[in-house]
């Protein structure tokens, strides 16, 4: 073996200029058509979440705690949507794959963050939903605007403490392999796997610490809505009892659309290993498109206040 080789071999890069995204292992010849699904739900959750912001922040009738998490809850949409799909269509449309270390860095924060942080969301419209039905009478002095901002502050901060640490876990690798990550996106296993370190500390953090948090929050979100139905079926009126379910119809169909594909993807990518990586891949941009652009709609639909205010945005007043 020549002393150049050797010297090749041997090459520890900590941080490299950029990596390349590789898009869909195995259906490269499928990536254009791949592209239009993804790029029409990314429309979707561009214009469904836009126009529940702009209700929200126009209409004072929807100044209230719930509509404040739900516009919360919005913009992570928007956040998380916005992290990885315009650069996946680049990938499948322009071939535009080189990303840089930093940004490869960015989009990996900006993606788990925002996970995080809307499972955070999930659990205070469940306190919110709480305080409504069990406590109607204390709603207002409860849920109070600087009680608000507390409890936003508190989630935000959460998911950033969380998340942070991945970055330097991730910085400190050193990278001396391939620099192809065959994804469509940055995320923290998937370029941690690049390097040639011991890299357990990342699997286990990478696995333990969403586990626990949806395990956590979940939990939270049980005990509060065990306490909504036992509040609900004692409640003396059978249309009471139905507005009330009503409302939670929307929140419980969100829960479950944002819970049951991550813990998904999270076991399979943790124990899945005879999955093939082209489904993990395809999985993984459907659970960033899929559930932004289903939110809002399914909102729209079971919120009578949103339905109506999306109905008189639309409707000119004499056809209505």
């Amino acid at each position: 073996m020549t002393v150049h080789r050797m010297l090749t071999l041997n090459f520890t890069i900590f941080n490299p200029d950029a990596f390349v995204l590789m898009g869909i292992p195995g259906l490269e010849q499928l990536h254009m058509w791949i592209g239009i699904p993804f790029f029409s739900i990314y429309l979707v959750a561009l214009a469904g979440n836009g126009i529940l912001l702009y209700l929200i922040a126009v209409d004072h009738s929807l100044h209230e705690p719930m509509f404040f998490f739900l516009a919360m809850l919005a913009s992570t949409d928007l956040v998380l949507s916005t992290t990885c799909v315009p650069s996946t269509l680049g990938i499948l449309w322009l071939k535009s794959q080189e990303i840089t270390f930093p940004g490869c860095l960015t989009q990996l924060f900006f993606l788990h963050f925002s996970s995080f942080l809307e499972s955070a969301i999930l659990v205070a419209m469940a306190f919110d939903r709480y305080v409504a039905i069990c406590s109607p009478l204390r709603y207002t002095s409860v849920l109070t605007p600087r009680a608000v901002v507390k409890i936003l502050v508190g989630i935000v901060g959460r998911s950033f403490a969380v998340i942070f640490p991945v970055v330097f876990l991730v910085k400190r690798l050193p990278f001396c392999r391939t620099r192809a990550i065959p994804h469509t996106f940055c995320e923290h296993i998937g370029v941690a796997r690049l390097a040639c370190a011991d890299i357990s500390v990342n699997i286990w953090y990478g696995f333990a610490v969403p586990l626990m948090t949806v395990i956590a929050d979940t939990v939270l979100i049980g005990i509060s809505y065990a306490l909504i139905l036992h509040a609900v079926f004692h409640l003396p009126s059978r249309d009471a009892r139905q507005r009330a379910l009503g409302t939670c119809g929307s929140h419980v169909t969100v829960i479950l659309l944002f819970y049951i594909p991550a813990v998904f993807s999270a076991l399979t990518h943790r124990f899945g290993h005879n999955i093939s990586r082209s489904f993990h891949i395809m999985f993984a941009n459907l659970y960033v498109t899929i559930p932004p652009a289903l939110n809002p709609i399914i909102y729209g639909v079971k919120t009578k206040q949103i339905k109506d205010k999306v109905i008189l945005l639309f409707i000119p007043k004499g056809m209505q």
